[in-house]
């Protein structure tokens, strides 16, 4: 006789993303676009940074809620840079990367029925969370209006059960960003409702075209909102797991709880780097912005050449173009590119069932490893 697992744990699929990263590497000469993270090395003034901590021995628990200062040069980085106001002293929790802030987040606001809208494609890690509170993810269809939301769809989707909608811009996986437009119609719609909105801004400095709006920024939404940001993209520092949440000081109270007795601090020697990064690195993200949009316009020019129907990516490193012409689900198209060509593409149904007829590619790499990657989709594609 066996324990019973919860079922809702059971229920929980593994990671397309993982599945896939698996077979890519049975493979010496794989050429991986599936990668979520910058290629850029941390800044050495950063590691540096840390070195120093560690030579000064700040290797023990800090503030639950983060080192004072690091708090201080994170407020004063979303003022700076979005014209947001969070006091340091109580709206403000670091925690252990942005999944940290996304968990906690949702598990505070979720109660047994409720109702969560995600415009969809999107980010495949919400939804394992908010089943595991209880709760329903609703999905709105994007990809008839280029990815991007509109306050009608959402509006046509709002019902007693909605409890929060989740806005992730720039998106991954399609690299939609959503204008100052956008978010003020959407705002208008909310402003006096009584839902949450969390807002996962963690590519916000990836905005690749104008400057990046917050929704935390617009009349009567600051007060609801939970905003979710850190340094994994902005500073190419996906390993030292270090984000951000800034919410309102009764909601942060209650978040604060569950960061608390689940997590305790965030590691110290990586919130002295992150200080570092928010107070001697605010231009670090330029230098990759450059890149990112020299390889964006090369493989959109690319894709459009071998006949795909894509829509130009205005933020993150992701670009989604559709497959449905193949005669292909996506999940068999990434696998029998993979097997024949060794390229590694994510399926798009990994981003919910409005992924499907897309696949994702990360332009995360090098300009060398783009062309081969082309080359290789090229000859797959003539195969076919």
């Amino acid at each position: 006789m066996s324990c019973t697992i919860n079922a809702l744990v059971r229920e929980i699929k593994p990671s397309t993303i993982r599945e896939i990263s698996n077979i890519a590497s049975k493979y010496e000469d794989t050429i991986d676009l599936t990668i979520g993270q910058p290629d850029f090395l941390t800044p050495e003034h950063i590691k540096l940074a840390a070195k120093n901590a560690i030579d000064h021995n700040h290797t023990s628990y800090t503030n639950n809620s983060g080192i004072l200062e690091l708090r201080k040069a994170a407020c004063d980085f979303v003022n700076k840079k979005y014209n947001l106001n969070y006091n340091y002293k109580n709206e403000v929790i670091v925690t252990n990367g942005a999944t940290e802030a996304i968990d906690i987040s949702l598990r505070t606001i979720l109660e047994q029925g409720d109702e969560v809208l995600l415009p969809s494609p999107i980010y495949l890690g919400y939804e394992p969370i908010i089943r595991l509170c209880g709760a329903k993810p609703v999905y709105i269809d994007t990809t008839s209006n280029n990815f991007v939301l509109s306050a009608e769809a959402v509006k046509e989707h709002l019902n007693d059960r909605t409890k929060c909608i989740i806005l992730s811009y720039p998106s991954n996986p399609t690299g939609t960003i959503m204008t100052e437009e956008n978010l003020s119609e959407i705002s208008e719609l909310l402003s006096y409702k009584n839902i949450f909105v969390i807002s996962d801004e963690i590519y916000s400095e990836l905005t690749l075209k104008g400057v990046h709006s917050s929704i935390a920024g617009f009349k009567n939404m600051r007060d609801k909102t939970i905003l979710i940001n850190g340094v994994s993209k902005s500073h190419s520092m996906t390993g030292w797991r270090i984000g951000f949440i800034f919410s309102p000081g009764y909601l942060n109270s209650e978040i604060f709880k569950l960061h608390q007795y689940g997590n305790t601090c965030s590691c110290s020697i990586s919130q002295y780097a992150a200080l570092d990064a928010l107070t001697n690195g605010l231009d670090d993200t330029e230098k990759m912005k450059r890149e990112y949009i020299r390889r964006r316009n090369y493989i959109y020019e690319e894709l459009i050449s071998m006949g795909f129907d894509v829509a130009k990516p205005e933020g993150a490193f992701y670009i989604f173009p559709c497959i449905k012409k193949f005669g292909m689900n996506s999940f068999d198209f990434s696998m029998r590119l993979l097997k024949k060509e060794h390229l590694a593409l994510v399926p798009g149904s990994a981003f919910s069932k409005y992924g499907e007829g897309y696949v994702r590619i990360s332009y995360a790499v090098s300009i060398a490893k783009l062309k081969e990657g082309m080359e290789r989709l090229d000859e797959f594609i003539k195969s076919i």
